[in-house]
């Protein structure tokens, strides 16, 4: 670790770690969400953490659905939080053929059937959108349920990877900072 400078990184999330749990014990905030924590730092956090985060925030969509990460979550009591549950309109979401089809089967939009895969998946999806008659579309996903079926339909989009973005890339970290 010393030479990789990962002890260095960690730390500092450490230390930023502890001042969000002094902040919360003080009662200045109620709850301590992450973002983009993997399964491997997210484990080591909640077992090592007095408090373990309430919510990860990570990509989640139907061509990055990271079930293994949203198992692991869920494992460890922390809410998964989809950033970008429309894949930032990548791979033609709004009309790609499966997601269309599976909208006209329920009279909902390939929009509406990608937002309430996530959620029946148990992720909390905060859409993105300027455009009133889409954010009431977006809230229009609780009166209906996709089968298993449908459910197993979507999640063979997954690709297995964010295209997006790569977390793993020094121009990522470099751009973050």
């Amino acid at each position: 670790e010393h030479h990789t400078g990962v002890g260095k990184v960690n730390l500092f999330r450490k230390v930023q770690y502890s001042l969000l749990l002094r902040r919360r014990e003080a009662g200045k905030i109620r709850a301590i969400g992450v973002c983009n924590f993997y399964p491997d730092r997210l484990t080591d956090l909640c077992l090592n953490a007095r408090i373990a985060p309430m919510v990860n925030q990570v990509e989640l969509h139907p061509f990055f659905a990271q079930t293994r990460a949203v198992e692991n979550m869920k494992s460890l009591h922390v809410q998964p939080e989809a950033w970008g549950p429309m894949a930032e309109g990548k791979h033609d979401i709004f009309t790609h053929p499966i997601l269309t089809e599976l909208g006209r089967k329920y009279g909902k939009t390939a929009a509406q059937v990608a937002l309430r895969w996530n959620a029946q998946r148990g992720v909390v999806i905060i859409p993105k959108s300027t455009h009133k008659e889409r954010m009431e579309e977006n809230f229009n996903i609780w009166d209906f349920a996709l089968s298993d079926e449908d459910m197993a339909a979507i999640a063979k989009l997954d690709l297995g990877r964010s295209e997006i973005i790569d977390h793993s890339a020094a121009e990522t970290a470099q751009f973050l900072n």
